[in-house]
């Protein structure tokens, strides 16, 4: 039996930044896979400068970044310098999987779009990940997960009781089309290792965040009406100066359980409530008999026992502190520790999935500077001499430390 990583062996060239690309490329490091993150000489991946920074004196060591980047080898290359892009065509020739999440078009500038790198290694997987798609009358816009929830009919959706439209918190477009690509970049090392064949991957924020909504777009496709939130049956109840979440709907058996629970078995014969579509049309009518019951609870503790009794999903709504500190997730090892060079570790959040049984966290530190591993990595893998990499080093083609 091994113990070797599921992407041992696998090579990827992460030309990302900020969220959605590297999300990606942090899920296949830590899955084994030598992940080498190519930054502009000088700047960088700008997250370095996000929230919140750990040591005092620089302004490149945000957790965002640490978070997102861990295990990754970092170099600094200039893709805009000639020479640059002779090391990247060169690192090409090693890789398994290349994946970009620039505006479209800018690769292709750079030398280094899919039909420039794929003529150099044919089986290559390239992953480009954008917000709006590699084609279509919206491709070259910018995007950011604010804009593509605009875009996506979202956040019309999620607007009501509020008269406008709001700003949602979750980034949920860089991480749905993070994890997209993920997934279909595995897809694609699969079928070449059954043809030899390489693959051109075009993985859209947008069509990522209407693909995970799970109503409306299915009802409107086919004439039916836009499902607008907050979601009938779910409920959000304040208990003293705490509050519980509890769910109503979703599944068959949790109707009876309610009655029971709450002592009202009268309700099961009104016709209000006799079928799952009447009872989320008259969805406001119960919300108000569950909230008098649960009015008669002192702590949302008692109700959340009471409720797990009766097998009823409900459960208090929990702040940042809370979740870090929660036994179940430290049950998981969901927010493991990767090496820091002046803090000693930085704690994390682990990726999504266990693997034979075992949590799945980074297996390195996050690149410290930018070019971190410039000379480590083209020694290794390009067997440079050191006075080759000093001259390009002199040229500005490439930055260590």
């Amino acid at each position: 039996m091994t113990d070797s990583p599921l992407l041992a062996g696998f090579t990827v060239l992460d030309f990302t930044r900020v969220l959605a690309g590297p999300y990606c490329t942090r899920l296949l490091a830590d899955l084994g896979a030598r992940v080498i993150k190519i930054e502009r000489p000088g700047e960088g991946d700008e997250m370095r400068r996000g929230l919140h920074q750990i040591e005092a004196g620089r302004a490149d060591q945000s957790t965002y970044f640490i978070r997102i980047n861990a295990g990754k080898l970092g170099i600094g290359l200039d893709l805009a310098h000639p020479k640059g892009r002779e090391v990247a065509h060169e690192l090409v020739r090693h890789a398994d999987v290349v994946v970009e999440n620039f505006v479209p078009g800018v690769m292709a500038r750079l030398g280094c779009d899919h039909a420039t790198l794929s003529a150099i290694k044919p089986d290559l997987v390239y992953c480009s990940i954008s917000g709006f798609g590699q084609t279509g009358p919206m491709a070259s816009m910018t995007a950011f997960a604010h804009i593509i929830n605009a875009v996506s009919g979202l956040m019309y959706l999620e607007r009501e009781p509020d008269p406008h439209p709001r700003v949602t918190y979750l980034q949920a477009a860089d991480v749905l089309a993070g994890t997209n690509a993920f997934g279909v970049i595995l897809a694609a090392l699969l079928r070449r290792s059954r043809t030899g064949r390489g693959a051109y991957l075009d993985v859209s924020m947008l069509e990522s965040l209407v693909a995970a909504e799970d109503v409306t777009f299915g009802s409107v496709l086919n004439g039916g009406p836009v499902v607008p939130g907050p979601r009938a049956g779910m409920m959000v109840h304040r208990i003293g100066d705490r509050y519980l979440a509890m769910q109503t709907v979703g599944a068959p058996h949790l109707w009876p359980r309610l009655l029971e629970v709450m002592g009202r078995p009268d309700l099961a014969g009104d016709p209000r409530f006799a079928t799952p579509l009447l009872r989320r049309q008259n969805w406001p009518a119960i919300r108000e008999i569950v909230a008098e019951w649960l009015g008669r609870f002192a702590t949302v503790d008692e109700a959340v026992q009471t409720l797990s009794r009766a097998r009823i999903p409900g459960v208090p709504v929990l702040s940042p502190h809370e979740v870090v500190e929660h036994p179940h997730m430290a049950a998981r090892g969901a927010f493991p520790s990767a090496p820091h060079p002046s803090r000693g570790k930085v704690r994390v959040t682990a990726s999504p999935f266990q693997v034979d049984g075992r949590p799945t966290g980074p297996r390195g530190p996050a690149p410290y500077r930018i070019g971190e591993h410039t000379r480590q990595v083209l020694t290794d893998v390009l067997g440079y001499a050191s006075e080759r990499i000093e001259e390009l080093r002199a040229l500005g083609a490439i930055e260590t430390p």
